[in-house]
Parts: structure tokens; sequence; C-alpha cells
């Protein structure tokens, strides 16, 4: 085993070691304070001196004085910020000021960190990160659209000369997908949201592993292509189902996206080692970012000021590697169909 490749096995083994997340209960859900401000926020409408319209609901979660349309408004129903999700938002900033105030860190309430609301939006640097993304997927599949259909040479039946035009353009469609489901659950995440949001992922991560060991490998063949991706879709599909329809185990997804993505990693470093692309350079410098990437999902700390988290810092690392990657990609196809067409000539 070369040097590049034991650098790179020894950074998979790493970031596995850290997938294992805590199943420990978020100890801001157990605080009696925390607990006593829901109870009374329930029975009463109100948390401390800000109270909210119709706002009483029993401790299952029904309404007290009558049909839900007569305690919500649609708009609230529709974005469900209701009653109850109301309650623990603002129990929870009361709770958090308090601790501040005392000198304590901040705690997470039902496994999720303290952030400031903005506009409604749950997390409104993550939903901005997520935007940009999301805007720089579609500049880059655009970019690429342009390059094969109307600048570089087709075929006599119209069809590119680039192996791989198909895949990522499929590739294309799953990552604009993820990020625009990103960008909704970070504004409000129910259950809809985070399996839209869970599923995206899952499904554009293990694509891109399809994508990569067909393109690293250089698996042109049709017959070739679909015994290397069917057991890959197989399992995927299986995994988004058992999302959707059995258990939501945000857990297990991490875990499932991660292997998937150092894995990518891992076959893309070694092969830009032993390749001589003139665009290799461009891998190197995804697999640094992909990297760093990678670390901050990992790590775990609170938000700053109740908006930058671990999390949010690592959308806002993802903003580069899609123009870098799409990049690559372009050259990629130069590349490939400079190649062709002297093997033609």
């Amino acid at each position: 085993m070369n040097q590049i490749a034991r650098s790179h096995l020894i950074m998979f083994l790493f970031a596995l070691s850290f997938l294992v997340p805590s199943l420990e209960a978020s100890e801001g859900d157990a605080d009696p304070i925390y607990k006593t401000c829901l109870e009374d926020c329930e029975k009463s409408g109100c948390v401390g001196e800000m109270c909210f319209q119709h706002c009483k609901f029993s401790s299952d979660g029904k309404p007290i004085d009558g049909p839900w349309y007569l305690q919500e408004p649609l708009y609230q129903k529709w974005k469900q910020w209701d009653c109850r999700s109301d309650c623990r938002y603002h129990c929870m900033i009361a709770r958090e000021e308090q601790r501040w105030k005392l000198g304590g860190k901040p705690i997470k309430y039902h496994g999720k960190w303290p952030f400031q609301r903005v506009y409604a939006i749950q997390e409104p640097a993550a939903v901005a990160f997520s935007a940009i993304s999301l805007a720089i997927q579609f500049h880059g599949w655009l970019s690429f659209f342009i390059l094969l259909n109307y600048k570089l040479p087709l075929r006599p039946d119209k069809k590119t000369y680039y192996e791989y035009t198909g895949l990522f353009h499929i590739y294309a469609i799953l990552a604009m997908n993820f990020w625009f489901w990103s960008a909704v659950c970070h504004t409000r995440d129910v259950e809809l949201t985070e399996k839209l949001d869970y599923s995206s992922a899952v499904a554009l991560v293990g694509f891109s592993f399809i994508l990569t060991i067909l393109r690293t490998f250089d698996v042109r063949d049709e017959a070739s292509r679909v015994m290397v991706a069917a057991p890959l879709i197989a399992f995927v599909m299986t995994h988004i189902l058992y999302l959707n329809f059995y258990k939501l185990d945000y857990g297990l997804n991490t875990k499932v996206c991660m292997a998937m993505g150092v894995a990518n990693l891992l076959i893309w470093g070694v092969w830009a080692g032993i390749t001589s692309h003139p665009s290799r350079w461009k891998v190197w410098l995804f697999n640094v970012g992909g990297t760093i990437a990678l670390l901050l999902e990992i790590y775990d700390f609170p938000p700053y000021k109740g908006f930058i988290d671990a999390h949010a810092l690592w959308h806002a690392a993802n903003i580069p590697l899609p123009y870098i990657s799409w990049s690559f990609v372009r050259d990629d196809a130069v590349f490939r169909t400079s190649t062709l067409l002297k093997k033609t000539k």
C-alpha cells in the first residue's frame, strides 16, 4: 500500500471512530425549571410576560377550549408553529437566559441546541448557507450543460462524447434536491421535513458513491455499470424506506452518510495520486475541503450567540465544494472529449 492510500485509510478509520453518537437523553428535557415552564405555558398560554393567542392545550396536546381551527390560525398551522412548539421555544430561551446569567453553558433540548429564531426561521445560518450551496450547484450544473451542448463537439447522433454526461445530470438533480430540503428542514424541522432532508441526503451521498466508483475505475460498459450500481441502489433505497416507515434514526443516517462520504474521499484521493489527469489537483483541493467539512460534522458544539454551531459551519464549509467539483467535472469532460476525438482520427 503506497503512502497516499495509507494516509487516506488512517483518515477513514479516524472518522469512523467518531460515528457512534451518544444515546443519552438531552439534559434540557429533564431540567425541572424547563418542565415547569412547559406545564404552566400549556395551561396559561404564557411564558413570563409573553402570551400566545389561542394557546390552551392539555398535556396530551389536545385543545381545551374547542377544535384546532378555533385555537390556531390556519397560517400558523401550515407552518406548524403551534402552541406547543412556541411554548417549548420560549421556555427554552427563558431557561437559557437564566443559565447564562448564572454562568452555565448551553444545553440541548429535545436533542437540539437552543437556536434563536429569525422571522420564524429556526436555524437562519444553516438556511442561508444551504440556499447558497443550492445556487452554486445550479450554476455548476448549468455551466456543465452549456459546455457539453454548445461548446464541445457532439457525435453525429447529437450525443456528447463524454461518457458520464447522464450520470452527472442525475447527480445535479439529487444535489439540488438535497440542498432545497436542507433549507426547508432548517427553516422548520418537523417529522415530514426531517424525513425529506435525511432521505435526500443519503440519496445524494449514495449516488455520489456510485458515480465515484464508475468514474475512478473508468466503468463505461452499461452492463458493468448496472452490476456496480444495483446493490448500492438497493441498499440506499432500503435505508430510505427504513427511515420513512420504520424509524427516523438520525444517528444511523449520520453513520451511513459519513461512511459513504469518507469512502468517496478515500477513493478519489487514491485515484488522484495515481492518475495523470491534468486537473487532479482539484480533486486534492476538494478532498481537503471535504475532510474539513467532515470534521465539523463530527465535532459538535453549541451555537455561538444562538446562531452558528458546528453543523452551521459544516454548511458553510460545503459552499466552495460544489464550485470545485463542477470545475473538475467540466475539465474532465473536456479532457475525455479531446482524448476520444484523437482516437477517432
